[in-house]
């Protein structure tokens, strides 16, 4: 362009200044799902096609993780068309790299909207380093603080809008969403895990939120929700009714917190101690409690189908000797490779094992009447007789075995394989009796 005085300029001028200086410059036309590239300049010679579906247009420029050209899941991308629709003039930042890039390029977007054709104009422009830096050192403050929050929307049940909408993983900014809080509930429950999803529904509902939030209330709950990878995580749903005069004015902000590794921490943290309050401390298989929790479940098992399902009640012979003998440490040694034996048995049989006290172990057989019960408990007294114990030698085991009747009280049937294993004993030890 010439150099004239300022006076001298005009609205023609204009043109000439855009086409020289703009870095790209698209026309959509959305009701066809069609872009055309005018102008590619630099960077975006590179990331622009020269034309194609408007659709992929917008998964390239923002649905994507921040700083990355990593494409979120599928199932996310389904918001992709309720995201390119504008009725009025709109700006954002972008975040764009190329597939061979490790630096993103902070892109500034502009869309003005033909009104009589309902098509649009994108401007963008890539910023130079020194704003991208300010920019960088902003966000990654806005990153810090938000960094546990993966989403957030405002809400207004009465006109059921949803507006400021942030997916943080994607872009620092809002983005310009066209869509109703009754079509995104529906389409984000597929994103919960589907146990919770009925959960989510009732508690997302807007008769639900009227009925039970009044004025500057905020409630919460947890449920594990597909993140924008595809990964089910631990999150935390919040919703704030906003702080009005007005009763009839629904309006709430609405935000997903990142609680996956916290959530993590508190199950593994829980697993351990059900681990400890069901599990014999010396033997590591169940203890006294649980395998009567079991026993007491496997006669209900019976009585509801009338599967079959055996009882087995094992007890090491002569371990008082071991004890007086070798020491009680060596007896504690016998017990935990007994244990171990009967662990690997219950691997392969699919069996429940615990100690019942002392040197008595029950197993509860699942799927096994009474003859094939016996045999597997014949195959146990073997393996135990064949066993090398450390410290003490060969040890020898005394085994009962009932088959649990559907008439059964846990009294009776355990009086049985009371019975039945000191049958065993007192005919000689090391053998099976069935009762």
């Amino acid at each position: 362009m010439k150099d004239k005085n300022l006076n001298d300029y005009d609205v023609s001028d204009l043109s000439e200044v855009f086409v020289d200086n703009v870095d790209a410059a698209i026309i959509v036309d959305p009701e066809i799902d069609q872009y055309k590239t005018i102008i590619r300049r630099g960077f975006f010679e590179s990331f622009l096609a020269g034309a194609g579906r408007y659709h992929d247009l917008i998964l390239d420029l923002w649905f994507h993780f921040n700083d990355s050209n990593e494409k979120v899941s599928e199932d996310y991308q389904i918001f992709a068309d309720n995201t390119g629709i504008f009725k009025k003039k709109y700006s954002r930042r972008l975040k764009l790299l190329l597939e061979n890039e490790e630096k993103a390029h902070l892109v500034q977007m502009t869309v003005y909207p033909f009104d009589e054709t309902k098509k649009y104009l994108l401007i963008l422009d890539e910023f130079d380093d020194n704003e991208s830096l300010q920019e960088s050192l902003t966000s990654k403050k806005i990153t810090t603080i938000q960094s546990s929050y993966l989403f957030s929307m405002y809400i207004d049940l009465v006109q059921d809008t949803t507006s400021s909408i942030n997916v943080a993983e994607i872009s620092d900014d809002v983005v310009n969403y066209n869509l109703k809080y009754s079509d995104w509930r529906m389409m984000i429950v597929n994103m919960i895990w589907p146990e919770d999803q009925a959960q989510f529904l009732r508690r997302t509902d807007p008769e639900y939120l009227k009925a039970n939030f009044t004025p500057g209330r905020t409630a919460s709950y947890d449920c594990m929700m597909r993140n924008l990878e595809g990964k089910f995580i631990w999150v935390k749903l919040i919703f704030s009714r906003a702080q009005t005069n007005y009763e009839d004015d629904y309006r709430f902000v609405f935000m997903v917190q990142d609680i996956h590794e916290n959530s993590m921490e508190i199950l593994s943290t829980l697993k351990r101690y059900e681990e400890m309050a069901i599990t014999d401390p010396l033997t590591g298989v169940f203890n006294h409690g649980e395998i009567e929790t079991q026993f007491h479940n496997a006669m209900s098992l019976k009585q509801k189908n009338d599967d079959p399902v055996s009882v087995m009640l094992i007890d090491l012979d002569m371990f008082k000797n071991i004890n007086d003998t070798y020491g009680h440490s060596a007896g504690d040694t016998a017990l935990k490779h007994f244990a171990g034996i009967m662990k690997d048995f219950a691997v392969e049989e699919k069996a429940s094992v615990g100690r019942w006290g002392g040197e008595e172990f029950v197993i509860v057989c699942y799927g096994k009447d009474a003859e094939n019960a016996k045999d597997c408990a014949e195959k146990l007294r073997v393996r135990v007789e064949g066993y090398d114990f450390p410290e003490t030698g060969h040890i020898t085991c005394s085994v009962g075995v009932t088959e649990l009747m559907p008439e059964d009280d846990f009294t009776e049937a355990f009086n049985r394989i009371d019975k039945a294993m000191y049958i065993s004993k007192h005919s000689g030890r090391n053998m099976v009796t069935l009762l």
